[in-house]
């Protein structure tokens, strides 16, 4: 399964100027599966997974001598480890902090070797033992987005084709239209996560890949006691349950429990959003960029890290996608801002750790919300709005536009088909990367 994070990683193995690289992402994402591809494109490659060998944490514990620690990695896999010739990678390094330490002697004393560390919860071992600022480099994963859904499977090479570039969009209409809407619906009900998106390509068994989405969610569950302490695990399972019931709005910890005061629950949600299984999306008043200069860090909005899993979690019968994608569409509307903001996050620059805006208009009478505001080329702020139904208002997108007069072209997400006027973009659902390019131009 073809990721676009493999450029990312071409650029980095051919790089005479690189530092080790840690690749983040929830668990389940697809890392060591992209690591093990991308390992491909050298003559040797050596991976140590710590959680499966936990005996070779002893080969870091003596000392970060790198010489040694390579002589001692190559006699126990029997891979010769030569720099610009071999891919070390050191996964679940979270089960060894020492091997993170290492990190900053390898691009010291052997830059010339290419080495990735990565690990599903790295970022508490980062908290805890530190990585020397300049001396490593990052690169995020997230589940698979709707091209990449696309291109996994061998029968939608046309259709991926027809989302390549704007012009062929504009052309995209009936029947080719209907059908990326027919293969959205799958996504919907599949999700992004590699395993679940596997199962699909080679069964198309929905059931098969609902009890993958099933197990995940149980997956995520089970790490709470490896990053929580003991009190925190039962915030943690309150939180994590309840996340699906409140997409879409402002968040509160009220609507979590009745029972438990924000000081509680606070910490708990940081940690799932540290974990990479939660997202916040934050207030800004986006007059311009960057739009985290305005933030309002009290004021935010949650999305879970996929489209499946939180119907999963929340227990809906989501197989209904397929089978009256309108209707849904209609109905669960805070489902379909939800995979908008998982769309936006697949496709920000893999280098930073993707942060995702809305805007609010608090005001008794007059109350308006865009659903996303992202930063757009020359300095522009782009608000997106989705919409549930073909039409629907524009009223919001259009409040902002007129608050900010700076704002050059608004983006509105619905069933449509592709249209462009003078100050709105219109865009479908299917099309999310067209708004999302704005990150990269």
């Amino acid at each position: 399964m073809k990721r676009h994070l493999n450029q990312q990683l071409e650029n980095w193995k051919n790089r005479r100027n690189r530092k080790a690289l840690v690749l983040k992402g929830a668990r389940q994402v697809g890392k060591t599966y992209v690591v093990r591809e991308f390992g491909k494109n050298f003559e040797h490659y050596c991976e140590i997974n710590f959680e499966e060998r936990p005996d070779l944490k002893t080969v870091f514990s003596k000392n970060l001598d790198v010489d040694r620690i390579l002589r001692d990695l190559s006699i126990v896999t029997g891979v010769e480890i030569v720099p610009g010739k071999t891919l070390l990678f050191l996964d679940e390094v979270n089960e060894c902090p020492e091997a993170l330490k290492s990190l900053r002697y390898f691009y010291e004393k052997l830059p010339e070797l290419h080495v990735i560390a990565s690990g599903s919860l790295i970022d508490f071992t980062i908290e805890k033992v530190g990585v020397p600022v300049g001396r490593v480099e990052y690169l995020h994963l997230y589940p698979m987005s709707f091209l990449e859904f696309l291109e996994a499977q061998s029968n939608t090479r046309k259709l991926t084709e027809s989302l390549g570039h704007e012009n062929l969009l504009e052309e995209v209409n009936g029947v080719v239209h209907q059908k990326l809407i027919e293969h959205l619906s799958i996504y919907f009900v599949v999700g992004g996560m590699p395993e679940a998106v596997k199962m699909w390509c080679e069964t198309q068994d929905i059931k098969a890949c609902m009890a993958i989405h099933q197990n995940l969610v149980q997956s995520y569950k089970d790490d709470f006691e490896k990053y929580a302490k003991k009190n925190q695990v039962k915030y943690l399972d309150l939180i994590f349950d309840k996340l699906p019931a409140v997409l879409g709005e402002k968040f509160t910890y009220a609507k979590i429990s009745e029972h438990y005061k924000a000081r509680e629950l606070s910490p708990a949600l940081d940690l799932l959003a540290k974990a990479a299984v939660m997202h916040r999306i934050y207030h800004s008043s986006g007059n311009g960029i960057p739009l985290g200069a305005e933030m309002n860090s009290k004021k935010f909005k949650v999305i879970f890290l996929d489209i499946a899993l939180t119907q999963a979690l929340h227990g809906l019968d989501y197989a209904k996608w397929i089978v009256d994608f309108e209707g849904q569409y209609t109905n669960l509307g805070y489902l379909t801002e939800a995979f908008v903001g998982q769309e936006l996050i697949a496709y920000f620059d893999p280098k930073q750790k993707a942060q995702l805006y809305y805007w609010m208009r608090e005001k008794p009478g007059a109350m308006a919300e865009v659903d996303y505001i992202i930063e757009g080329s020359g300095g522009h702020v782009i608000p997106i709005e989705v919409k549930s139904g073909h039409r629907g208002s524009a009223k919001s997108l259009r409040v902002f536009m007129k608050e900010k007069p700076q704002t050059k072209i608004g983006v509105r997400l619905s069933l449509r088909p592709y249209e462009r006027s003078r100050a709105e973009l219109f865009i479908p659902l299917y099309a999310v990367f067209l708004a999302a390019r704005a990150y990269s131009s």
